[in-house]
């Protein structure tokens, strides 16, 4: 028994039933406050913040917009502003001021259809270089937008002509850690992993997973490439160690069936970038903690280095729901504090126990 409480433990701490449809839920920096995006049943969408105040969750307020929201990120806001861009069923990229939500404060028809994805970097003190957001959509395209420069993207990443178009399912900004150096990753739902390299404006790497990508994550933005998850259908997640490019082979990898259904996401711990958690489409998550191996090159037959994939360990699961979690977002402030959505129309507030003994 003592050994079963010397593992982290997931507890759900708070849980609230919503009226909407609910697609991502993330922290508002620096605060204890969250905000949920999503959509109402009259086809318009909803923003909502809430507050832990007492060991309950307060709603501080109520936000309507027209089109239904998909996505959002604070990642290319300072801490003092704390903007929320957001991504809707129309193809909007918007940026709100959530204390003045109105009208946006700044507002671009980013994509044909569908924003699916979003991610920024360069903000809250998480990445060198310029503030940038990247979108990706069902039309197949992948956008970065600096919210200094009105209507166009700064880079457009697009199938070329007489290519097919494939939905862009996820997209991630990593590689940030001097003023020059960024690049884009993004997922689709053929399978296809893309790596652009935003300082050579090249494809740097590309590979199939042979299932669709559901979510892309860095281990941290702002270092040179270390890890990449992808999670994709069919319950498994890939992590490709990107410190080390095989001209041939690529990055090495390691596969881990880790779901009975689609795992829709992927978060690392800010405070411990070995130890991420997945969600689950059977309503579960799972607390994952990378390995390295002894040595992360070697030398291939063509005496050129090629990276060694480490192992993974379940650290922790838990059955929350029925449905699916289609959102998880930990908090930067307080480590194992983690908010979760799902498609029961409700949001949950976990506490990860014994983070920093892992």
């Amino acid at each position: 028994m003592s050994a079963a409480l010397e593992k982290p433990q997931i507890i759900a701490h708070l849980q609230k039933s919503l009226n909407y449809t609910v697609f991502e839920s993330r922290w508002i920096p620096c605060s204890a406050k969250f905000v949920c995006m999503g959509n109402f049943a009259r086809g318009t969408g909803v923003m909502q913040i809430y507050e832990i105040q007492h060991g309950e969750l307060q709603l501080v307020k109520e936000i309507e917009k027209p089109k239904p929201i998909k996505c959002g990120t604070f990642g290319a806001t300072s801490l003092q502003q704390r903007h929320l861009a957001t991504g809707d069923f129309d193809g909007n990229l918007n940026v709100w001021n959530l204390e003045v939500p109105d009208s946006p404060v700044y507002s671009v028809k980013a994509h044909k259809e569908i924003v699916n994805a979003i991610d920024g970097v360069g903000g809250l003190g998480i990445g060198d270089g310029a503030p940038e957001i990247v979108t990706g959509s069902r039309d197949g395209t992948v956008k970065v937008w600096d919210t200094r420069q009105k209507d166009t993207p700064v880079v457009n990443m697009e199938p070329m002509e007489g290519e097919t178009k494939r939905d862009c399912w996820t997209v991630a900004f990593g590689h940030a850690f001097n003023d020059q150096d960024r690049c884009v990753c993004a997922g689709y739902d053929n399978g296809d992993i893309k790596l652009f390299d935003l300082r050579n404006m090249s494809l740097r790497w590309e590979t199939n997973i042979k299932n669709g990508v559901c979510s892309v994550e860095f281990d941290r933005k702002d270092i040179n490439m270390n890890k990449l998850v992808a999670t994709s259908l069919e319950g498994k997640f890939n992590v490709f160690d990107m410190r080390t490019q095989h001209p041939t082979k690529g990055f090495a990898s390691v596969s881990e069936k880790a779901h009975k259904s689609t795992v829709w996401q992927v978060r690392h711990l800010p405070q411990n970038r070995d130890v991420f958690m997945t969600a689950g489409g059977a309503g579960n998550l799972h607390l994952w903690k990378y390995e390295y191996p002894a040595q992360r090159t070697k030398k291939g037959a063509d005496d050129v280095d090629m990276g060694v994939a480490g192992s993974v360990t379940l650290l922790q699961n838990v059955t929350l729901s029925t449905q699916p979690i289609s959102s998880l977002d930990w908090s930067p402030d307080k480590q194992g504090l983690c908010v979760c959505s799902s498609f029961d129309q409700s949001i949950r507030v976990l506490i990860v126990t014994k983070l920093n003994t892992v």
